[in-house]
């Protein structure tokens, strides 16, 4: 079966706002980014994602839209999209957008026309519910940003009911039931299709649909974070019963006449359910961006359980659906400083980990900065963070009596901000970023980690990044192949081959600060292998040299004929 463009592709990331910021005022733009894809042609990507750039009051950093057909003057303008999307498509570089579906801004016009009178014709964009006979909240449900009493629900005076807001006060739930809202959303991605954009990532998209009724959690609060007896469920508003047919509706609608590749982010979807997603006859949506492997509340990924993740979703490649490949992204903490080292092994451990997305099944999703091995960052106050969740777990343990050093260390390690710190072109002032004081302060280590610094190096990871590239590229394995785990019971080791019927592919990770020997099992080791990438600079191939295996030593064979 000919392959969709997608499963060959590279998506990277890009966070516009600390991308590369073109004139001066602190905040990366469309004219940065344009600057800079030369340099995505070099290492090989093909495919980039866009994190919201509409216009926004910038509450949650764009992922409160304002207006879904404009971009934001801090960005841009459309013509600066446009142009944009040329230039990348002139250099073989697809574009997708950031869909941002489950809520929008308080500012934009449909809310605020919403929240005018009960009979207004945009009152249904949005979930409205009256207050309980004494007044409170319609239920117990917990903002995930904590705001104000910690409630999902904000009191509207005017009217006298209270609207839902899963995240920040000023990010309302819109109403996927009312069907002019949901109209109105497939025509607003028809225009950016016939603008020239080839896909969407869908934000949270298995919270669309809400539970018939709005009933009370009964989960347990809890007692560091949930705050007033209102409770942070994430199970409340996932995998509603109907939400399959709101996905599909929209695939016959908008995604499936017009070929535009989508890519969920999917808040509780896991190997067990995806293929309720992903299976190509269901026609929802092509990938989805799972959470077991990588996540803001995960600093460690043992062997055994990288194996059992990547087995369970290469099975379901058997049923007709596509794995997602990533360990970083905009909303977690830096890869190599979580899942390597990013100390003395930083270099090695950063290679490694990209060997791992790059050769197991499905689409690799890189995030910017991770081909250059930027690390997470340390603030010495609460005011240098921004991240939402950051500040609200924050403020809830402060006020639980925890004091503000022990607050502040428990939520930096896996705040977003780490990942959201400004791009590290070189080491002059402010990383090469901006000439202006950037929106938010630039990670210390820049001088010692920035792309110039690290192409200049023959052992470079932008080089190596390029290399797996080329792989990927040049091995129809990779994309085809089979996925086999070896010496499954190794603490220390991951080892798997991947075989299609034009060739086997070998990968030998010793994911461990510790040297470690490493023998072949017999079936493998019947057969030559022919060394065609490294992280350890040796000219030996460790299969030549006694099998010892450095710390985060990785390799890649090819099985010689």
């Amino acid at each position: 079966m000919k392959k969709k463009w997608w499963q060959e592709a590279i998506v990277y990331e890009i966070y516009c706002k600390s991308f590369c910021d073109s004139n001066g005022d602190g905040i990366g733009d469309l004219p940065g980014v344009i600057s800079k894809l030369p340099v995505l042609k070099e290492l090989g990507i093909n495919c980039i994602w866009f994190t919201p750039i509409y216009t926004s009051p910038q509450v949650d950093n764009g992922y409160d839209v304002a207006d879904y057909r404009n971009i934001d003057p801090a960005y841009g303008t459309l013509d600066d999209f446009r142009e944009l999307l040329n230039k990348a498509h002139s250099m073989g570089i697809r574009v997708i957008m950031d869909m941002v579906l489950n809520h929008s801004s308080d500012e934009h016009e449909w809310f605020k026309e919403s929240r005018k009178s009960k009979d207004n014709p945009y009152r249904n964009y949005y979930i409205w519910q009256p207050p309980k006979p004494d007044g409170s909240e319609p239920n117990n449900w917990g903002s995930y940003f904590r705001e104000g009493n910690g409630s999902a629900w904000e009191f509207d005076e005017q009217t006298g009911e209270y609207y839902l807001h899963q995240y920040s006060i000023k990010m309302p739930d819109l109403n996927w039931e009312y069907e002019p809202l949901r109209r109105e959303i497939y025509d607003m991605l028809h225009w950016w299709l016939d603008m020239g954009v080839d896909g969407f990532r869908l934000d949270i998209f298995t919270r669309f649909k809400k539970p018939a009724g709005f009933p009370d959690t009964k989960k347990e609060p809890d007692v560091l974070l949930d705050r007033n007896g209102f409770v942070v469920d994430t199970s409340m508003c996932t995998h509603v019963e109907g939400i399959h047919e709101l996905l599909h509706e929209m695939y016959t609608e908008v995604f499936g006449p017009r070929d535009a590749m989508t890519v969920g982010e999917g808040a509780g979807v896991t190997s067990e359910n995806a293929l309720d997603y992903v299976c190509a006859s269901r026609e929802e949506v092509d990938m989805v961006y799972h959470f077991e492997l990588a996540n803001r509340r995960r600093f460690a990924i043992p062997p055994e359980y990288f194996r059992k993740v990547q087995t369970a979703w290469a099975d379901l490649m058997k049923h007709n659906a596509w794995p997602v490949q990533y360990l970083s992204n905009h909303d977690s903490a830096r890869q190599v400083s979580c899942y390597g080292n990013d100390g003395n092994y930083r270099k090695r451990s950063a290679k490694l980990l990209a060997t791992l997305i790059h050769t197991c099944p499905g689409t690799p999703f890189v995030y910017q900065g991770e081909e250059i091995g930027m690390t997470n960052v340390t603030y010495s106050s609460i005011e240098d963070h921004n991240c939402c969740y950051t500040l609200g777990d924050y403020h809830s343990m402060v006020q639980l009596g925890k004091s503000p050093e022990e607050a502040l260390a428990a939520v930096a390690p896996r705040s977003r901000d780490n990942a959201r710190t400004p791009y590290q072109w070189n080491s002059e002032e402010n990383a090469g970023f901006t000439t202006g004081k950037p929106w938010i302060k630039v990670n210390p280590r820049y001088e010692e980690i920035n792309l110039e610094m690290d192409r200049a190096s023959a052992d470079s990871i932008f080089a190596y990044y390029r290399a797996l590239a080329d792989m990927r590229a040049e091995h129809p394995a990779i994309i085809d192949g089979d996925l086999r785990f070896w010496l499954t019971d190794h603490p220390d080791v991951i080892m798997y081959t991947r075989a299609c019927a034009r060739e086997t592919l070998l990968v030998i990770a010793n994911y461990t600060d510790n040297s470690t020997p490493i023998t072949l099992p017999d079936e493998l080791s019947a057969h030559a292998w022919h060394r065609e990438l490294t992280n350890e600079p040796s000219s030996i191939p460790s299969l030549q040299r006694g099998g010892e295996w450095m710390p985060w030593e990785v390799e890649v064979y090819s099985m010689a004929n």
